[in-house]
């Protein structure tokens, strides 16, 4: 039994470890990036469910605890017997823990009505880093899908949307400064005369600066009477990518860090926008990646989340359904409704229970409309963080945890017992004396 244990703690420390690793990952250099979380592999795996008890990093650590036990079976020692008796049982623990995540409830009913949403994928010219060389082509693109909806619904065809999601990068023309693309986007937004959620680029207050926004425009026919009545800013740009940290010295490595003209500038408000009745948590591209992002609009009372993205930089490369699995982990782990959304795709619905709605094809242009539930309630993991509870610290304190424990069992196992001493050198029996009679 003590092998079965040393073990399993070999294999906790080994979680806890990767779990570590993400940690760090995640939030350094530059504010991390943790696209490459283990979690985020488990769309379809039973260890999704595990992400409304604790969130990303319970998911990683479950997923690592399970290599590291079946790692484990191989490396076992010892007869044939004593292996396959322990390689058993580790086999076991590894597939409790696997499946542990599919008895997790996931409840997909509305707590505050239905919404019936539009997300429009217009496309763009041509995939590559040069995607925004024809910006007014991407906009005319989302303008004419969005009219086709509308004619659409008046045609009966499809039902009338009272909310439109346009992806990042929807609009990189200024809408606010140039006349033209103000008067499309507004053409847009009568004729579905419903107000829309479109991703924009913004010429920032300093000269040399942008801003990553997300604006709600609305219809002529609203109370506001049209145009945009609220917004919200990237907050975490994505360094040498959307900003170049300190330029002068990268670019003693390489010019390619002037291919970016303008730095995008962070925005200082959590992304929560309050719309057609609903309350969104939006999150503008990589965003969806970082758990303090996310959870800052949930905790801001998020009843629905948005993800807007443009993947055409990356071509026909797997990063566009990585990142839609990004939305589908975090729509579990809060119990919401996603509205994911990008220029090229992949574009799609997902339920509260991480399932998907009309998927759409990559570099398509497409409309998918459905309704989404709009919940209030709070899941296991956003009790616990709300609580203080610092699970990712706690995870990787379990793991050193296991660490010690591992090298005291290992300590007793060459000490040569669960006592941990030695056994002494057998004694010498002294040789009986025979009696002589007395006298």
């Amino acid at each position: 039994m003590g092998g079965w244990w040393a073990a399993v703690l070999r294999a906790v420390a080994a979680a806890g470890a990767w779990t570590a690793v993400e940690a760090v990952l995640a939030r350094w250099p530059f504010g991390g990036f943790g696209w490459g979380r283990v979690a985020f592999s488990q769309a379809d795996a039973p260890t999704l469910g595990l992400a409304a008890l604790g969130g990303a990093p319970l998911v990683s650590f479950a997923v690592a605890l399970v290599g590291a036990l079946l790692a484990q079976v191989l490396l076992e020692r010892g007869g044939r017997r004593r292996r396959s008796t322990r390689g058993l049982s580790l086999v076991a623990a590894a597939a409790a823990v696997l499946l542990a995540g599919s008895l997790v409830p996931r409840p997909t009913g509305a707590e505050s009505g239905d919404l019936a949403v539009a997300a429009v994928q217009g496309n763009v010219p041509r995939a590559g880093l040069e995607f925004n060389a024809q910006r007014r082509a991407v906009l005319d693109n989302h303008v004419r899908a969005t009219l086709g909806l509308a004619d659409e619904v008046a045609a009966g065809r499809a039902p009338a949307p009272q909310l439109v999601v346009w992806p990042e990068n929807s609009s990189d023309i200024d809408p606010l400064r140039n006349r033209d693309a103000y008067t499309e986007v507004q053409a847009a937004a009568d004729a579905v005369d419903a107000p829309l959620v479109l991703g924009a680029v913004l010429v920032g207050d300093t000269p040399g600066t942008v801003r990553n926004s997300s604006l709600v425009w609305e219809p002529d026919s609203a109370p506001s009477g049209g145009g945009v009545v609220d917004s919200y800013d990237k907050r975490h740009p994505v360094p040498f990518a959307e900003y170049i940290p300190y330029k002068d010295f990268f670019r003693l490595i390489t010019d390619k860090v002037d291919l970016v003209v303008a730095q995008f500038v962070p925005g200082d408000r959590v992304g929560r926008l309050d719309v057609a009745g609903a309350r969104l948590g939006v999150m503008i591209c990589f965003e969806v990646v970082e758990d303090g992002l996310v959870d800052d609009t949930v905790d801001d009372g998020a009843d629905l989340l948005v993800v807007q993205t443009n993947n055409a930089t990356f071509g026909y490369s797997d990063e566009n359904v990585q990142q839609l699995a990004m939305s589908r982990l975090r729509a579990v782990e809060h119990g919401r409704a996603v509205v994911h959304v990008s220029t090229v795709g992949t574009s799609a619905l997902v339920m509260p229970d991480g399932a998907l709605v009309d998927p759409t094809a990559l570099f398509t242009p497409a409309v998918i409309s459905g309704q989404v539930p709009l919940r209030t309630s709070l899941t296991v993991a956003d009790r616990v963080r709300q609580a203080g509870v610092p699970v990712e610290g706690l995870l990787v304190a379990l793991g050193l945890l296991g660490a010690a424990g591992g090298l005291v069992t290992a300590r007793r196992s060459r000490l040569g017992g669960p006592g941990g001493t030695r056994p002494g050198p057998e004694a010498t029996p002294e040789p009986a004396r025979s009696k002589e009679p007395v006298g």
